[in-house]
């Protein structure tokens, strides 16, 4: 089973289609950290990060992980975490998941360039939510709250994302 992102506004599974958004500077066969535009590909996706003050039970057969003010994805392109899941420190340059917009309430890292990963070939790419499809991501895809509620339910360890 695999989810299509296609021509920058539109996501697609089984016979859902959602409205979303991609980077700023859209899709990308040569993504570089920080250029705000989404790795085309067919990726993996990872675990199904989530507020647990603001989601109590959710219907998924995703594996769930509660996000905690500590956690944080390396986007330092100098330390050996480079695109991981850290603990938050003053010292390593990353993306905050405990966020004050609901951005991250609902967060599933997208496995571009996670295994071994390039230094510098980009990092923290996550299908997460939006509430403005105007403003466009740093590179990452992002649809409504209610989209992922439906998409969580349907999906399962083996779902693939592809951005063409």
């Amino acid at each position: 089973m695999i989810i299509t992102v296609k021509n920058n506004n539109t996501l697609i599974f089984d016979d859902f289609k959602f409205k979303c958004c991609v980077g700023k500077y859209g899709i990308t066969n040569h993504k570089v950290e920080g250029d705000k535009k989404t790795p085309k590909g067919l990726y993996q996706l990872d675990n199904l990060y989530f507020r647990k003050d603001k989601f109590s039970k959710l219907n998924t057969r995703l594996k769930t992980i509660p996000i905690t003010k500590n956690m944080g994805w390396c986007d330092d392109i100098k330390n050996k975490k480079y695109n991981k899941l850290i603990r938050i420190s003053n010292k390593i340059k990353h993306e905050k998941l405990f966020r004050k917009d609901s951005n991250y309430d609902l967060m599933i890292p997208i496995k571009y360039n996670m295994i071994r990963p390039k230094l510098g070939k980009g990092s923290a790419i996550f299908l997460h939510l939006t509430k403005n499809y105007k403003k466009k991501t740093l590179g990452c895809v992002a649809i409504q709250k209610k989209d992922m509620l439906i998409l969580i339910k349907l999906i399962n360890k083996k779902t693939k994302i592809r951005i063409i």
